[in-house]
């Protein structure tokens, strides 16, 4: 049974005073002078950085899920502070959430006996999600959801199963699952922007699976089915660029952005390069499937998402709890982040604003999500907002 309660109070943004010299959310970046990238007020901008308008954002919503509650919180996201609206109850282990804002739906996956998939109607004006229908999935529960085609069909990938889907929408119902693949640990899956193709990314097989998707959302594989990963790199997370002429997939045990090049006409991906985007000054070392990270001061890669327009490639490290950018060239090509920031504790998920002015980061081990003005690489922390535990995903809306 689905609970929907409004906020019991609005979070308080956190007054900026000046930060000592120590503190790291505000330390300089090996390679860059400090008193000119820690600046204290307003500076004129560095040639060739873009700068935002704050003042003229419109309110937005921002939605939360909070693993260990089971539930999703509700923001609005107006003037740089994040104020509270609702927390939707009863979402058991909810992870994961696609959402389709032109009609206000929210597909999110729930565990438990039977795991599923939960279509959830999103009210605006008071942030409360009611339940529209819900799909068992006696295979497993879902890690990662995503849409496609306007919010027609729905992809699902699942950690636990060991499978991945595709399905139907219709008017909210997820129908049945069209097409079903399989591969050890499948983490993530998004679709290509035209709704022609398809990626599942398998942590456990180091790969990528790739597909063409059929008029009925059926899948059929490309020649070569798979492309390969770096053996175990642990693969996670994955993103396409605006052009959509190359995949960026983040790793779990190595922490790197791999980039893969794409053929927009064939959907073909072919693996080029990487980059590290954990901090090298703290020590980590490389993980492996079955590791404790935290107790062996591993790494534990986690999400990625695009900022400042493609130009940066934003990833979360766990053990240390970091938010890094690395640079995106014209050509596509990374470049390692020159300077890490300290965020919630064990920060699974993120998202960055449309307009790309701010961040929003939750943590695993924490009971607050961080509210961040962005500037290029840079983060600058104007709140800190309760929300729940277990907190793992984060969108706009």
């Amino acid at each position: 049974m689905l609970i929907s309660t409004p906020a019991r109070e609005v979070a308080e943004p956190i007054a900026r005073p000046p930060r000592a010299a120590g503190d790291p959310r505000l330390r300089a970046p090996p390679g860059r002078n400090g008193p000119a990238h820690n600046a204290i007020g307003p500076q004129p901008p560095p040639v060739g950085r873009r700068t935002y308008d704050r003042g003229v954002t419109e309110p937005i919503l921002v939605l939360v899920a909070n693993a260990g509650d089971g539930s999703i919180s509700t923001f609005r996201l107006s003037g740089g502070v994040l104020e509270q609206l609702a927390v939707t109850e009863g979402l058991n282990g909810c992870s994961t959430f696609a959402v389709d804002s032109a009609r206000d739906l929210v597909f999110a996956g729930v565990k438990g006996q039977p795991a599923g998939i939960v279509t959830l109607k999103l009210d605006r004006g008071t942030g409360r999600l009611e339940q529209v229908s819900r799909l068992d999935l006696p295979g497993g529960g879902m890690n990662y959801l995503a849409l496609t085609r306007e919010g027609k069909g729905l992809l699902g990938a699942s950690y636990g199963g060991g499978y991945g889907i595709t399905a139907r929408v219709t008017e909210g119902v997820v129908g049945q699952p069209v097409s079903q693949i399989t591969f050890p640990n499948l983490h993530s899956v998004l679709p290509s922007a035209d709704g022609r193709f398809a990626y599942f990314v398998s942590l456990g097989a180091d790969l990528l699976a790739q597909y063409a998707i059929d008029d009925d959302f059926g899948l059929a594989p490309l020649e070569p089915e798979t492309v390969g990963a770096p053996e175990g790199s642990g693969p996670r997370h994955l993103v396409l660029n605006e052009a959509q002429d190359a995949v960026y997939v983040l790793t779990e045990f190595s922490g790197e952005l791999l980039r893969y090049v794409r053929d927009v006409r064939t959907g073909l991906l072919e693996l080029k390069d990487a980059a590290p985007v954990f901090d090298p000054s703290k020590g980590l070392t490389h993980s492996r499937f079955g590791a404790d990270p935290r107790a062996e001061h591993l790494i534990w890669g986690a999400d990625l998402h695009f900022g400042g327009q493609g130009r940066w490639l934003w990833a979360t490290e766990r053990t240390e709890s970091t938010l890094g950018a690395a640079s995106v060239s014209d050509n596509g090509s990374l470049a390692a982040p020159t300077g890490f920031t300290i965020t919630e504790t064990q920060p699974r998920g993120f998202a960055i604003s449309p307009d790309g002015a701010y961040l929003v980061a939750a943590g695993e081990r924490s009971t607050d999500v961080a509210l961040y003005a962005v500037d290029e690489d840079r983060l600058d922390l104007l709140q800190r907002a309760e929300t729940g535990h277990g907190a793992n995903w984060v969108r706009f809306v």
